[in-house]
């Protein structure tokens, strides 16, 4: 910022800065504070806001995570591995990253893949069995579902 656009209170220009992020959707702690800083904000007052919302409750990494992982994979049917590298992409600490994801185990990746299997395989199950094959299981591997599971579907829906 040029001097003579510099905010007259720093730290309200932050807050404000910081309110306005979070306003469309929870973010990571790290991801808001790449974010004042790309605003020019002092890395001192970032910090001492980033912390204040931490105070007042409307910034939590575990939670961002857990809401961020329950959203990716009810809206985007997304595996557990893609869901963690997002998380990861935004900055949040591997510890609350794995408590986040913990509640998605083999089954429900499974059910999920298999949900997402059935309705693809529903709209192309009037081409030739390879065309099938080749578009579901390129799906769930767009996906990030590892390749147990996809053969393991497959091998069910072609049956």
């Amino acid at each position: 910022m040029k001097e003579e656009n510099l905010p007259a209170d720093p730290y309200s220009y932050a807050e404000t800065v910081a309110y306005h992020s979070l306003a469309p959707r929870a973010r990571s702690r790290a991801e808001l504070h790449q974010i004042l800083l790309k605003r020019n904000v002092s890395e001192e007052i970032a910090i001492s806001v980033l912390d204040n919302l931490e105070l007042q409750g409307l910034l939590n990494d575990l939670e961002f995570a857990q809401l961020w992982s329950e959203s990716r994979q009810r809206q985007k049917k997304l595996s557990k591995r893609v869901i963690v590298g997002e998380l990861r992409m935004k900055g949040v600490a591997q510890d609350i990253i794995d408590e986040a994801v913990d509640s998605i185990d083999v089954e429900a990746e499974y059910s999920m893949a298999l949900e997402l299997a059935t309705k693809k395989y529903r709209s192309c199950s009037h081409l030739d069995p390879d065309v099938i094959y080749r578009r579901v299981s390129s799906l769930l591997q767009r996906k990030g579902f590892d390749h147990s599971i996809t053969s393991r579907i497959m091998r069910e829906l072609v049956a």
